[in-house]
């Protein structure tokens, strides 16, 4: 069966596609035209293509860093020897109405642009609901800044990645898209020639696939809190947040940011690895536009022109060096890593063995606490530090017998004494609380472990279990990546 057209659906009742000559003469505004022949006309695909294209959908197809949450899979796939796409498969239930899908993938379709991931194409077959989209080689920016293989993403290459979003943004603005749902690190992507991109999937309106940002409340614009409706000052909101992660290298809550801000002190907020690599100006620049878009009240936020009339002068040193350069990537090549070995415990949580996690864990004991125990004979012996120590040991049998809820209660009499800080303990209460159905709690515990030690592979295990359980495979793969690499690294350490 071919894809699905209803009678009351007619193709004279879609948009026209847009002539790849009038794609090359329009949005030239914002950048480099799209030339003719680098974006496919938007088409339909049939479902036995998509099939082909992807061996039937295998699961080593999946591309991880999407940025999508199950179960909402992105695919790449082949569609003739040299033509590599992506395709988003949605569950059944998020498009119920296949006149609305169509219509939505169609408006979405006509938007072309160098600054942005095209979608070509789409498919709606009986209960199947498919976008096909054009395949970027190199990864997401959340992996080039915080889960980065060679080197840190350079300075300038963080600013070019400012502007090229912004750009996407203010073509879409333009072309009656306004709205972008839940714009993070994952949905920027970089082409072939190490160009950032903005994802297409993000501009389709949000259907029953799940909310239009991510579990994180720390980094949603204020008003959809309120109000649950995304607005283009929501988005403006969420371009701040990505800001930020240029800027820190990392997952800063705007809260916090905004509070380095008030008082001046930006270097805390700059990741440590620029040295020099900036002028006061141009990080004064990013952090004062940061902040205006990180703005409470919506109306206070600048719109996507202004941003990008703010960082077109910021590009002036760097403008004529290619992308690819910046990078350190190879023009063309995308050569993926080849997956590192599991340790049993990172393989456990792979598979999502919460009881053999438990086994390991206990197995394992308190050998990664750095020497914490040693600590108390230097400190005077309090009844307080008896009971503290009293608590964790009952914790641990509890912990021992899976008696879960106890080593809740004692583990945490134990931290909340705050004289002795463990690792061990945070790690434990953690898989406590994610046998006791309490995902969130067991995410902040594995955050706190990997502060106290933070290069130990266990803390980023147990985060990538806790992320697994909130829905956010994504997270949770990166998290699992970081904690193998750690392995690694202290397995060559020892053999030296």
């Amino acid at each position: 069966m071919g894809c699905l057209w209803s009678k009351d659906f007619e193709a004279s009742a879609l948009p026209p596609v847009i002539s790849e000559v009038e794609h090359a003469n329009s949005g030239a505004e914002n950048g480099r035209r799209v030339e003719p022949e680098a974006v496919p006309a938007f088409r339909e695909f049939s479902l036995e293509s998509l099939r082909v294209a992807t061996n039937s959908f295998s699961s080593d197809q999946i591309v991880s860093e999407s940025g999508e949450k199950a179960p909402n899979f992105v695919y790449k796939g082949r569609l003739d020897q040299n033509h590599w796409i992506a395709i988003k498969r949605f569950p059944k239930a998020a498009w119920p109405d296949a006149k609305g899908f169509m219509d939505e993938a169609w408006k979405v379709g006509q938007v072309r642009h160098q600054r942005l991931v095209n979608l070509i194409g789409y498919c709606c077959e009986g209960d199947e609901r498919l976008l096909v989209a054009e395949y970027m080689p190199n990864d997401t920016l959340a992996k080039h800044l915080f889960h980065y293989e060679k080197q840190p993403m350079q300075w300038a290459m963080r600013l070019r990645v400012a502007l090229y979003i912004a750009q996407a943004l203010d073509h879409c603005a333009n072309s009656n898209l306004r709205l972008y749902h839940d714009l993070n690190a994952y949905r920027v992507l970089f082409d072939q020639d190490g160009d950032p991109r903005l994802s297409c999937f993000g501009l389709m309106k949000n259907s029953r696939d799940g909310k239009s940002y991510s579990t994180n409340l720390a980094y949603t614009p204020p008003e959809y809190l309120r109000t649950g409706r995304v607005t283009p000052e929501s988005v403006i909101y969420s371009y701040g947040t990505v800001l930020l992660d240029l800027l820190s290298g990392k997952h800063i809550p705007p809260s916090h940011a905004l509070d380095l801000i008030r008082v001046k002190n930006m270097l805390l907020l700059m990741d440590s690895s620029f040295e020099g690599q900036f002028s006061n100006d141009d990080g004064t620049e990013l952090v004062r536009l940061a902040s205006r878009c990180l703005q409470f009240e919506p109306r206070e936020r600048p719109n996507a022109k202004m941003l990008v009339s703010a960082l077109t002068p910021l590009q002036r040193r760097t403008e004529q060096i290619p992308s690819y350069t910046l990078m350190g990537i190879q023009r063309g090549v995308h050569q993926p890593s080849p997956p590192l070995p599991l340790s049993p415990l990172g393989e456990a949580i792979s598979r999502n063995d919460l009881t053999a996690v438990h086994e390991i864990l206990v197995k394992t004991g308190y050998k990664d606490d750095e020497g914490a125990e040693n600590e108390l004979s230097f400190q005077v012996w309090t009844k307080q530090m008896q009971d503290m120590l009293n608590s964790r040991k009952k914790g641990d049998m509890a912990f021992r017998d899976k008696d879960f809820k106890t080593a809740i209660d004692c583990y945490t009499q134990f931290v909340d004494v705050g004289t002795m800080t463990s690792p061990t303990v945070f790690a434990r209460r953690s898989l406590a609380y994610l046998l006791s159905e309490q995902a969130e709690a067991a995410l902040r515990d594995a955050m706190q472990a990997q502060y106290v030690h933070p290069e130990w592979p266990t803390a980023f295990y147990m985060q990538a279990a806790a992320l697994g359980k909130l829905g956010m495979e994504t997270d949770a793969s990166d998290m699992l990546k970081e904690g193998t690499a750690l392995d690694l690294k202290k397995q060559n350490n020892y053999s030296r």
